[in-house]
């Protein structure tokens, strides 16, 4: 019965393209201090039996003989073997050389997770001016301008015509005939409510000629997001004329899984790589991580503010972002290459001394580079495989070799 189950775990490994060479070296793992058996041996006890299983479904175990529910054969029988290494596999060191497995040891370090985000620019609504009038009026003249123009500051948008100035500047001009210094700062304020600007009100004053003309001009350096004004047209008291948003820093907004957003904190470094290939890197700040979370994508938002030298960055422009964290705690890392993810659960080929190897059950945390976090399963100087890992995994699953949790490995 058993030579039987050998040779069905061999025509299986060979129908997965692994050679006959390579899986006839794997085997039970007896004590390391044995040495070969000798060709003949005194009659022993017949070992115990384990468990049966089926080959193909080697996690499933059976307490009697019989046939396989899965597949139309015998179930094959584990044996307890006396001095065995329980869960393992050895390789034979030539062969481990052959097949050019190699391996790496768990390592405790700092944590400075690092994560590259997709990104896109947008106006800094903090250097943002809006126009608007305090009292009804008409436009007499409109500059040529539009959305997306570059305006500097002093630059004229529109002259307006405001009939609401006339009562309360003829009010002005008669109060400084009888001298009361308390109307007629009274009737200034009432002027400066209306939108008047003091130098148009301190003109009245010393022309003492009313004024109902002003020409609005662009407060500050930027671009023309919005543009309401046309010649000849009414408006009312507090609508908004225009709106001009500097560019002299822009606000980068980098989507950030839900996953990894506890390890990112505002202050964080952020470099911004612009998808035109000439555009230089830009280095920013986190300023702030965003409270709600994008029900379409599932990611919160960093906002991070990066200055635009020359106004080179454009909104709307998208590339990758690099976030640095600075978090500071020890954590283990293996090889992300070491990995094995079946689906239900994620293993590491552990490697002990004289060439055995065993499955082990981990939990993973985030991803440093080309490292992975492990949060459980491991232990700080342990070999893991890095190469050759998932041949081991099959071959221990042939041999119904169950991996470790990291529960069983508590002591």
């Amino acid at each position: 019965m058993f030579s039987t189950s050998v040779q069905l775990r061999q025509l299986l490994v060979l129908s997965l393209g692994i050679g006959l060479g390579a899986v006839a070296t794997f085997v039970a793992v007896k004590s390391p201090m044995h040495s070969p058996a000798p060709a003949a041996q005194p009659e022993t006890a017949t070992p115990k039996v384990l468990y049966w299983y089926d080959p193909m479904e080697p996690a499933q175990h059976f307490d009697k003989p019989g046939k396989s529910p899965f597949m139309d054969m015998e179930l094959v029988p584990k044996y307890a073997e006396s001095g065995a290494t329980v869960n393992t596999l050895q390789v034979d060191p030539v062969q481990v050389q052959n097949l050019g497995m190699r391996k790496t040891k768990v390592t405790r370090m700092p944590l400075h997770p690092q994560h590259d985000l997709p990104g896109t620019l947008r106006f800094n609504e903090r250097n943002q001016a809006i126009i608007q009038l305090r009292a009804g009026g008409f436009v007499e003249k409109a500059w040529p301008l539009a959305p997306g123009d570059h305006v500097i500051a002093g630059q004229p948008i529109a002259t307006f015509y405001v009939p609401e100035w006339l009562n309360t500047q003829n009010e002005l001009l008669a109060s400084t005939i009888i001298n009361s210094p308390h109307l007629l700062e009274t009737l200034r304020t009432r002027l400066r409510l209306l939108g008047m600007p003091d130098a148009l009100i301190t003109q009245v004053e010393q022309t003492r000629k009313s004024e109902t003309r002003v020409t609005i001009t662009a407060p500050i350096n930027g671009v023309i997001e919005s543009l309401e004004i046309k010649t000849g047209m009414s408006l009312t008291s507090g609508q908004t004329l225009a709106r001009i948003t500097s560019i002299d820093s822009l606000w980068l907004d980098v989507a950030i899984p839900e996953a990894d957003a506890s390890s990112l904190h505002p202050g964080d470094t952020a470099i911004f790589y612009a998808a035109n290939p000439n555009s230089l890197p830009l280095k920013g700040k986190i300023e702030s991580l965003l409270p709600s979370v994008n029900n379409s994508t599932r990611t919160l938002t960093a906002r991070v503010l990066l200055p635009n030298p020359n106004s080179i960055l454009k909104p709307g422009t998208s590339g990758h972002v690099m976030l640095s964290g600075t978090q500071s705690d020890m954590g283990l890392l293996v090889p992300t290459e070491a990995v094995i993810r079946t689906g239900k659960r994620t293993l590491v080929m552990v490697a002990d001394s004289s060439n055995h190897f065993r499955p082990v059950v981990v939990t993973l945390g985030q991803e440093i580079g080309d490292q992975t976090v492990i949060t459980s399963g491991l232990e700080e100087g342990q070999n893991v495989v890095t190469s050759g890992q998932f041949l081991l995994d099959s071959e221990a699953s042939l041999m119904g070799i169950e991996p470790e949790s990291a529960m069983e490995m508590q002591p």
